[in-house]
């Protein structure tokens, strides 16, 4: 932090991070397995495993969605070093997203399940792009009676918008496949399930019932 280009409000932002890195510090000396601590060379890194974490979260709460452009706030942060250190992350992030959903206190027994589609490319250009060939296929977008390239965001949030869990998959993965996952992954303790009509079938209602939810 010491290596911000950004002057601007600049003592500011140290200080919302110097907490937020302090609130990592203690996530990652409870949570991060010995052999992400104790692996090769990790002695010799100019910046914190903690760290990246911490700056990945003020990403985001930035609202900057370009890694690229983020990096370009620090004089001598690479940006594929701190990709690949921040994919080297991922399971930590994953497994203190788990533990918090363990400990949150929600205060309503409603959960809310809901997809939006994340398209690549304009919709004349479906059948000849090759980004993604491997990952993206082809899905209908039904508010807007359109098909795109792309993929989908699958999500479960509380009825007071906190965020349980959410899945991407490609365009064309129907709704009601995401959800038991979901629902195994986040073990949430409400009862009931609010989704719209993508989420329609007796198959779905009976898996969710036998996993003790009631699907609305």
């Amino acid at each position: 932090m010491n290596y911000l280009k950004l002057k601007r409000f600049s003592h500011h932002l140290q200080v919302s991070f110097s907490r937020l890195n302090m609130i990592c510090r203690s996530w990652y000396k409870l949570y991060a397995p010995d052999s992400l601590k104790h692996r090769r060379n990790t002695d010799q890194t100019k910046i914190s495993d903690s760290s990246i974490l911490a700056m990945l979260i003020w990403q985001a709460e930035l609202g900057i969605e370009s890694q690229r452009r983020f990096c370009k706030f620090f004089v001598g942060l690479s940006h594929s070093r701190f990709n690949r250190r921040s994919r080297q992350l991922l399971p930590l992030i994953y497994l203190i997203r788990h533990v918090l959903n363990q400990e949150v206190d929600l205060s309503g027994k409603i959960l809310i399940i809901d997809s939006f589609p994340v398209p690549v490319c304009q919709p004349v250009r479906n059948y000849r792009v090759k980004i993604f060939h491997d990952m993206a296929d082809i899905g209908y977008k039904a508010t807007k009676k359109v098909y795109y390239y792309g993929f989908k965001v699958h999500a479960i949030v509380s009825d007071d918008g906190y965020l349980l869990d959410y899945a991407v998959t490609k365009a064309s993965v129907h709704d009601a496949k995401e959800t038991t996952e979901l629902m195994a992954n986040a073990h949430p303790v409400n009862h009931y399930l609010l989704g719209d009509e993508g989420y329609l079938g007796k198959d779905l209602a009976f898996k969710l019932k036998q996993m003790g939810y009631k699907l609305w």
